[in-house]
């Protein structure tokens, strides 16, 4: 299937070897807890893929890592999800990068990120019901030359592989309510320690487990104030970050669903009408996303432009799974029954809907935002 070897190529590209080393290894196989597809990833150079080349990283683009990401995700779904969260926490930091410096944040970690292919962990809101994207789930309180960090992120991926956590955490302020900080927190800091929490087998090798925060010291200089106003509209950050999450994410299960689609186009039994239904679902998912790679890549990451990103998100959403069914339908009941590959790509590329803003969160921001323009988050 063209588009997927386009993307392979994408990959072969950016990351010289690793798809063929991850060809190597049965995708079963790569979605058990402990698989080799991290450390694959980090010695093909995977950390550095979103990195400005003026920072010492790869430099690629974000239409080119939609693309490594789809590649990865239709050969390792658990790795492309685990990795998005890497980059999507570091091409926020490095959009932002002269603006750290000027705040303080330690440049030789960030610089360590690509040279020490080191993997960042994210340790922003997520999987709490009833609480908002915007709660963290972590508290801060300053002490002298920093903060004392307590709290939890449950799931988080490679909980067990991290070398950096970016977390968002709520810290007191003046008037005697929280604002909201940013942390970069080095994995091996005293007092933060991982716990199961993963308890289904799809996607289990992202190492999404529990990552507990205990009177963890973070130092001042690793900490980066956000900003939310009083009607919930976020900082250029957290916009930007959001964008690159909603990109990125979206990519990997695109690739598992692309990894189904280009099943049914090798087997030989579709008609050309099901193989075309097929391709027009699945790249119309593409398009969509590509949409999100352009606002990045133009540097169009103002508020309403998340607008944008969420709807080519949930419009993909939409795209991907019913790609999905069709896909499975036209593969076949034999097929289903002798390929276990079938059944877990179908089941592990279902679950987008579980990522960050869920749908029925953002209906009454979103419809406002196309109103007036500006998307308010809680």
């Amino acid at each position: 299937m063209k588009t997927l070897d386009d993307a392979r190529t994408a990959c072969e590209t950016h990351l010289p070897g690793l798809y063929s080393a991850l060809d190597e290894i049965p995708l079963l196989e790569l979605e058990q807890p402990g698989n080799p597809g991290l450390e694959l990833f980090r010695r093909h150079g995977g950390p550095a893929l979103v990195i400005p080349k003026s920072y010492s990283g790869l430099g690629a683009s974000a239409a080119d890592a939609l693309r490594v990401m789809r590649a990865i995700g239709s050969r390792a779904p658990s790795l492309s999800v685990a990795t998005a969260m890497h980059h999507f926490s570091v091409a926020t930091l490095f959009t932002l990068a002269d603006s750290l410096r000027a705040q303080g944040t330690e440049w030789a970690i960030l610089e360590g990120i690509a040279d020490q292919n080191l993997l960042v962990a994210s340790g922003f809101a997520e999987g709490r019901p009833g609480q908002g994207i915007l709660s963290p789930g972590v508290r801060a309180r300053p002490v002298e030359r920093g903060y004392v960090v307590d709290g939890a992120k449950k799931p988080c991926s490679m909980a067990h592989s991290m070398d950096l956590l970016s977390a968002s955490a709520a810290v007191p302020d003046e008037n005697g309510g929280t604002a909201m900080i940013l942390l970069l927190v080095p994995a091996a800091s005293p007092g933060i320690s991982t716990h199961p929490f993963w308890g289904s087998p799809v996607l289990a090798g992202a190492e999404s487990d529990e990552v507990r925060l205990t009177d963890v010291f973070v130092d001042e200089r690793l900490v980066t104030p956000a900003e939310i106003d009083d009607d919930g509209v976020i900082d250029r950050m957290q916009t930007v970050g959001f964008i690159w999450f909603e990109m990125l994410i979206s990519s990997c299960y695109l690739g598992m669903a692309s990894g189904l689609v280009e099943r049914a186009f090798s087997g030989g039994r579709c008609s050309a009408q099901t193989l075309a239904d097929l391709g027009v679902r699945l790249e119309t998912a593409a398009l969509l996303l590509e949409g999100i790679a352009s606002l990045l890549d133009t540097g169009a990451t103002d508020n309403f432009a998340l607008t944008e990103a969420l709807v080519a998100r949930y419009g993909a959403q939409d795209a991907l799974a019913d790609v999905v069914n069709r896909a499975v339908e036209a593969l076949g009941g034999n097929v289903f029954i002798r390929s276990p590959e079938v059944a877990y790509l179908a089941s592990a590329a279902r679950c987008l809907a579980f990522h960050p803003p869920s749908r029925s969160s953002t209906v009454e921001a979103l419809a406002a935002s196309l109103t007036d323009g500006v998307l308010r988050l809680n």
